[in-house]
């Protein structure tokens, strides 16, 4: 019976290791694998895929809802890659390094550049001047000519008046809990 059992294990390796076989396997799992990554790829796109790293909650959370300007970026409908746009390599690499541990806690502030931010916000940023002309300062229209929007305006952390480290206007009073606005110095 021995004789019989090797035979048969025997048998069942060499068809097995058949070309025709071991094709069919292997397409078996590239389907398999093009599926997963499919629905792997299709799940990234939603900002609640995001927070399943922890390190990314509060700033999902900040999204989510609150005072900060990524949660009036949502009530817009902006979702996280509207802004963060990153290669599927990138994002692979952002998911070895969490797996690793390779990141900083809290995350690197991201500064957008102006053009990024105007690619949205054009037509709002002359109405951004206009509204925000104070009369004892305008910050949208500063002696330093034309600040990065980053400079004051944080997305998942409060803001920051960025005139208030040099000045102390009266206006500051009645920005919304969003923003920080004591001195630098203070």
């Amino acid at each position: 019976m021995e004789a019989h059992n090797g035979q048969t294990n025997e048998v069942r390796k060499k068809a097995f290791f058949r070309p025709k076989v071991l094709l069919g396997v292997l397409a078996a799992l590239v389907v398999v694998a093009a599926v997963a990554g499919g629905v792997l790829f299709q799940a990234s796109k939603k900002p609640s895929f995001c927070a399943t790293c922890h390190i990314i909650e509060p700033y999902y959370n900040s999204w989510k809802g609150g005072d900060l300007l990524a949660a009036k970026h949502a009530e817009a409908g902006v979702d996280c890659l509207d802004c963060h746009h990153k290669s599927t390599v990138a994002k692979i690499g952002e998911g070895i390094n969490y797996l690793t541990g390779n990141y900083e806690n809290p995350l690197k502030e991201r500064d957008f550049s102006m053009e990024e931010c105007l690619s949205c916000h054009k037509d709002d940023f002359a109405e951004a001047v206009a509204a925000t002309d104070f009369g004892e300062s305008n910050p949208h229209d500063s002696h330093l000519g034309e600040i990065e929007c980053h400079l004051c305006h944080k997305m998942h952390r409060q803001s920051e008046v960025y005139c208030a480290q040099c000045h102390d206007f009266s206006w500051y009073k009645d920005l919304d809990k969003s923003w920080k606005t004591e001195l630098a110095g203070s």
